[in-house]
């Protein structure tokens, strides 16, 4: 069984010349046939197949030399190492005869070479405008991929932009309520104060009216005609203490320039020097018709 394999193993590093020759045979005989479809010269188709049949001879002398070859008898454990013994040599052989082989010309007639040019120029040509044509296509299609990329990216680009303002809002809102929160608390805190005090001034307004009308109170009608003149037909009507203290705390809280209430015939002689004798009210010094509460916060 090894030497069978061993045999066969000879035979096809030794036919492996052969081979090249064969398939340079074939490679001609296309060639050839391809050159017969043209319309080459006749005598140039002779030429070259005279050269393809005696190639082809030469190559079956090979074959048979190759059927008649015998190995050897070995033994069955110098098998293995023969077998790899006779690759080497061959693998040497051929690596050998393509060192030292010089480039067949096929033909020395420049018509058959003039063919055999245009055909492989031909077969150039149409491979690489098939390549063109596949890089044109792979380019149109990068372009669509890339228009894709750069719409995708714009979007993208717009929805962050989006996002970015949205945050800054929410932050912002965020912010504002601390300060709105804020300025709301002083606001209604502040407007408690002015309702505590409004509400402080009217219980100090009531008790006040009625210190003064239980104290000090009006004259009589009665007494306030016999005081008059008898041959005064008009009689004044006059006004309480409270209003006359009201007058002058208004006139003194809005316009503290000019505090001074002018005295007419309304007001009741005895309390303009009540209040001029206790402090609480003052005359203007160039005109005694004039008076004005005494300034207690200042």
């Amino acid at each position: 069984m090894a030497l069978t394999s061993l045999r066969r193993a000879g035979r096809s590093e030794m036919t492996r010349a052969p081979r090249r020759e064969r398939r340079e045979a074939a490679a001609m005989a296309e060639c050839l046939s391809e050159i017969t479809n043209t319309a080459g010269p006749v005598d140039a188709k002779e030429e070259l197949l005279g050269e393809c049949e005696s190639i082809w001879k030469q190559m079956e002398e090979c074959q048979s030399k190759l059927m008649l070859l015998g190995t050897e008898t070995l033994l069955q454990s110098d098998a293995k190492l023969s077998l790899l013994m006779l690759r080497w040599k061959a693998l040497t052989v051929d690596s050998h005869q393509w060192q030292v082989r010089n480039p067949e010309i096929i033909s020395t007639n420049p018509d058959a070479l003039l063919e055999l040019g245009k055909e492989e120029l031909q077969k150039v040509k149409n491979d690489l405008e098939m390549v063109l044509s596949a890089v044109r296509s792979k380019n149109k299609q990068l372009e669509e991929d890339l228009k894709r990329e750069q719409q995708w990216y714009e979007e993208q680009k717009q929805m962050l932009d989006t996002l970015n303002k949205i945050e800054e809002e929410a932050n912002i809102q965020v912010e504002q309520p601390s300060t709105k929160s804020l300025k709301v608390r002083e606001f209604n805190e502040l407007k408690s104060k002015i309702l505590k005090l409004k509400t402080h001034k009217k219980k100090l307004l009531s008790a006040l009216g009625e210190f003064l009308s239980e104290h000090f109170p009006l004259p009589e009608k009665d007494e306030n005609i016999e005081n008059k003149n008898p041959s005064s037909e008009k009689v004044v009507e006059l006004i309480t203490l409270q209003d006359i203290l009201e007058m002058l705390i208004n006139k003194l809280m809005t316009t503290p320039h000019e505090p001074y209430i002018t005295i007419n015939e309304s007001f009741w002689p005895p309390y303009i020097e009540l209040l001029l004798r206790c402090g609480m009210a003052l005359r203007h010094p160039k005109d005694p018709n004039r008076m004005r509460l005494q300034a207690f916060h200042k």
